[in-house]
Parts: structure tokens; C-alpha cells; sequence
């Protein structure tokens, strides 16, 4: 290669790499203009759910739709969450107990037409997702998010919103229900949630029942999902603005891995140095991209 045949090269790699460098970067996805609410099961009192009934009211007609499959009596639960939401002011409101079959037919996703609001009610978050998941209706729902409706659940309604989407299960004892005394790698089952929210793990019931552990474990091996345990009679709203705030009778502990040096002994167990852990009550927003509390009044 002559001389003036390796200048014209070095001026096109430093060409290449200057261009490169100074490429846009692609826009980040624009926020839903929606909100998630949350319930960590149990009981929950009028004031939980006049506040869904009244963000639902705000967009489009306001009609909630309310999917029961993840209960093992849906046709039961159906008419009980009707007259639970009407008692509360909702003027719209009607159940779905859908199968796969049904879900996946074109123009399923119709049902949710003037939804502002959706409903999953508890039981096991597996049915939900069994039945939904990848359907037009699913689509529907993500859409609905975005543009501007409340998506809410309680129990199994809870832990499906998550992309990241805890079973209930715990590898060691086969696969059957966890008791949860260690924190181990590879031990809390998962499967693909609904997805509205990636950059998290949603985990329900949790200080009545003990889940310390396992969402420990999930947010240790998953650094990059910050672990939000809602307790019962508990909400976590994730507003549109991104910030989680707690609502309710309990608390919303947050588990946060993402700056922590995470380490595995030769038998399984998972150790971490720097996890934060924060311990919400009613009022307190915690702000996920800043990794902060600001609490009750601020």
C-alpha cells in the first residue's frame, strides 16, 4: 500500500469513528400516560378503591373491565368484584372469565373498548397470563397504558405486572409453594409477566407473609430490577410521572440492588454489600430513576 493510499484510509476510519461517536442517540420511550394500582391482596377498604374508580374515570368512558381468571371460582369472584365496584361509584363495569382460545381470536381485544380501567382479581397469577398473554387483548391493555388508563390488580393481579413475574413457587422444594428460608440463587420460579412494569419486581402479600427472602434473592441475581414488596390492605401507584407512591393501611418495602457488589457462595447462597432497603408508608413516593424517598408531605 502506498502512502497516499494509507492517508485516504486513516482519514476514512477516523471519518467512521467521528460519525459514529456523534450519532443521535435514539429517543427514550415516552412515559405511559397511565398509572398501575397495585394492591398486595387481603382486605382493602373503600377509600383503595373509590381512589382506582375515580383515575379510571379519567379516561375515555371510564368503564372497567375486570378479568377473573386467575381465581379458581371466576364465575363466582365475577359478581362479588361487580357489586364491590359499583358500591364504590363505579357506573360501568363488567367481568371476563376468557380462555386462551377466546383470547386470541381477532377482535377479542374489542371487550375493552372505552376502558378506563383494568382489574385483575387474585388467586394464581399463572391463570392470568395462561389465558392472555401475547392475545390481542393483552396488546389492548398495553395500549390502554400508555394511553392514559389505570391497570389494577390485587393478589395474583398484583405480581403479574410485572415483565419479571414471581410464580409463587420455589425450586428446591420441587416447584411446590416456597417457605422461603434461605436466600438461594436459581430458587424462586418465574415466568414472563404482562409487562407493564420492566425496570421492577412486583411481590404481593409481603410482610404478612414473610416474603423477605425471596425478593431478596430475585433483586441480587436481577441487579438491574429494583424489588417492590406490597403488603396487604397495601397499594404501590406508579403515577405517570414514574415515582411509586404507597397507599393504604401497610407498607411498600423497596429492595434496591443496583449500585450493591452482589456475590454467590459455592453452595448457592447470595450475598450483597450496598443493597438499600426502604420501608414506605401511606404518602411516601419513592422516585425508582433517582433512587430515592421523599416522604409523606414533601
Amino acid at each position: 500500500m502506498n502512502q497516499d493510499s494509507s492517508l485516504i484510509l486513516s482519514i476514512i476510519l477516523v471519518t467512521s469513528i467521528v460519525a459514529t461517536g456523534c450519532a443521535p442517540r435514539p429517543a427514550p420511550a415516552p412515559r405511559p400516560k397511565g398509572s398501575l394500582f397495585i394492591i398486595g391482596g387481603g382486605e382493602r377498604d373503600a377509600p383503595l378503591m373509590k381512589c382506582y374508580i375515580e383515575l379510571a374515570k379519567t379516561h375515555d368512558t371510564g368503564r372497567i373491565v375486570i378479568f377473573t381468571m386467575a381465581s379458581s371460582v371466576p364465575d363466582e369472584v365475577g359478581p362479588e368484584l361487580l357489586a364491590e365496584f359499583k358500591r364504590n361509584g363505579a357506573k360501568d363495569v363488567a367481568y371476563y372469565n376468557l380462555t386462551h382460545e377466546q383470547a386470541i381470536q381477532p377482535g377479542s381485544d374489542k371487550i375493552l373498548d372505552g376502558a378506563g380501567g383494568v382489574w385483575f382479581s387474585g388467586g394464581d397469577q399463572t391463570l392470568l397470563t395462561a389465558a392472555l398473554l401475547n392475545t390481542p387483548v393483552h396488546q389492548r391493555m398495553l395500549e390502554l397504558y400508555g394511553e392514559g388508563a389505570v391497570i389494577g390488580g390485587t393478589s395474583a393481579g398484583a405480581a403479574v405486572q410485572s415483565q419479571f413475574m414471581i410464580t409463587g413457587n420455589e425450586r428446591k422444594t420441587g416447584g411446590a409453594e416456597g417457605d422461603w428460608d434461605v436466600i438461594l440463587a436459581d430458587d424462586v420460579e418465574h415466568a414472563q409477566g404482562f409487562g407493564f412494569v420492566q425496570d421492577a419486581v412486583i411481590d404481593q402479600h409481603f410482610v404478612a407473609r414473610r416474603r423477605h427472602n425471596r425478593l431478596i434473592a430475585v433483586v441480587l441475581q436481577n441487579p438491574k430490577l429494583v424489588g417492590v414488596g406490597i403488603d396487604e390492605s397495601t397499594a404501590m401507584l406508579l403515577r405517570p410521572d414514574g415515582k411509586y407512591e404507597a397507599l393504604g393501611e401497610g407498607q411498600v418495602i423497596v429492595y434496591d440492588a443496583r449500585q450493591a457488589r452482589v456475590f454467590q457462595s459455592p453452595d448457592g447462597r447470595l450475598g450483597g454489600h450496598g443493597l438499600t432497603m426502604h420501608a414506605l408508608l401511606a404518602g411516601d413516593v419513592y422516585d425508582l430513576a433517582a433512587a430515592r424517598v421523599e416522604p409523606r408531605g414533601k
